[in-house]
């Protein structure tokens, strides 16, 4: 089929022609500052050098230059994934881009897949994933806070101009849900990440076709190595592989050529497994462990021997966030989705009864 007589993919469009009222653009001035604003009509952009008006913008072709009432001249262009998701609104920490590379490389998924994915977080993850499976695939997405959700929802729309048709989101307990929601062997590819991903493992070998892949992304040892030794214990898949990644930027200035002093190095890591067929035996691990005078205590802690309830963000570093903050993104997530012309207007009006407590409800846990 003659590929301009075909539909555009979902969210092609968004990124092309002109700039438009509602669209997130990204300006830099002639420091090498950075801004990310959303264009509105009779909008303005205040700094310490002058007023940029919005209209200068719209209607003007990505890649323009512009002066603000001063003279100081602005480079204009729409933002890269890799920018848009360190930008975005957020209540969780984001999947970085290096890692969603990976993630989509490594996991390979694939135009037309079958992907369930749990949590959603902020939705970075989730955007990639979309991307990948096309509109001939789809991403099921599972997460256990409605407040989380509210933020996917909106970035996602934000990012494509509408909900695209390839998603779908269920809230409540990835192991219970996703055999409500997926036929045994129907999964293409399984991506979480979680706190606890080797409590999913019944779950995630009933609904994963046999050669599909399952993804784990967690952020410390402790994590990788309990949830690797679950897989290799319960035999329905393959060796896991796990690594990380880093990316180390460069100064390039004629002759001055370096590292540059700061790097994305640790922010999680990986690990990739495969479904093998039912009844099929896996090869075992191949190297011996060798003894080692490790105490009882220390053994516990990648043992299903180890008390549950120590598996805490707070025990494993992470940062709780507040019911109020993850409300004000999800509103905002939604309201800049809105402002660029996605339907999310069911969205947003429960999003907003949210934000109004009941009497005599408690304020739900912060951590996720």
């Amino acid at each position: 089929m003659n590929n301009e007589l075909s539909a555009s993919p979902t969210g092609a469009d968004h990124r092309r022609g002109p700039l438009r009222a509602g669209e997130r653009v990204q300006i830099t001035d002639e420091k090498r500052r950075i801004n990310t604003i959303t264009l509105s009509i009779g909008g303005e952009f205040h700094s310490h050098v002058g007023v940029l008006k919005h209209d200068a913008m719209i209607g003007e072709p990505e890649g323009s230059v512009v002066e603000n009432n001063e003279g100081v001249r602005y480079q204009v262009l729409r933002p890269l994934l890799k920018d848009f998701v360190l930008s975005m609104p957020r209540g969780a920490a984001v999947v970085y881009p290096k890692d969603a590379g990976q993630i989509v490389t490594m996991g390979d998924i694939y135009p037309g897949a079958n992907v369930v994915e749990a949590g959603v977080g902020s939705g970075a993850l989730t955007i990639s994933l979309l991307r990948a499976v096309g509109d001939g695939g789809t991403v099921h997405s599972f997460e256990r806070r409605e407040e989380f959700a509210d933020v996917a929802r909106g970035n996602v729309a934000t990012m494509f101009g509408a909900m695209p048709p390839a998603w779908s989101l269920s809230i409540g307990d990835f192991q219970e849900e996703v055999l409500k929601a997926k036929a045994p062997g129907s999964v293409d590819r399984v991506v979480l990440d979680m706190l606890a991903p080797w409590e999913c493992l019944d779950a995630v070998a009933t609904v994963l076709a046999p050669g599909g892949v399952w993804v784990n992304y967690v952020a410390t040892v402790t994590q990788l190595s309990r949830v690797v030794e679950a897989i290799r214990a319960d035999g329905r898949f393959t060796e896991p592989d796990s690594f990380e990644s880093m990316v180390r930027g460069w100064h390039v200035d004629g002759l001055a050529v370096r590292p540059d002093h700061r790097m994305v190095a640790h922010t999680g890591f990986l690990m990739t497994t495969r479904r093998l067929a039912d009844g099929a035996v896996g090869i075992p691990h191949a190297k011996r462990v060798k003894e080692a005078s490790y105490s009882a205590e220390d053994l516990s802690a990648w043992t299903q021997d180890h008390a549950e309830e120590a598996w805490v963000p707070e025990a494993l570093g992470e940062r709780g966030v507040s019911v109020k903050k993850l409300r004000k993104s999800g509103r905002e997530a939604l309201r800049t989705a809105a402002a660029g012309g996605a339907d999310v207007s069911a969205e947003l009006a429960e999003a907003l009864e949210r934000t109004v407590p009941q009497p005599g409800t408690p304020e739900p846990d912060a951590q996720d």
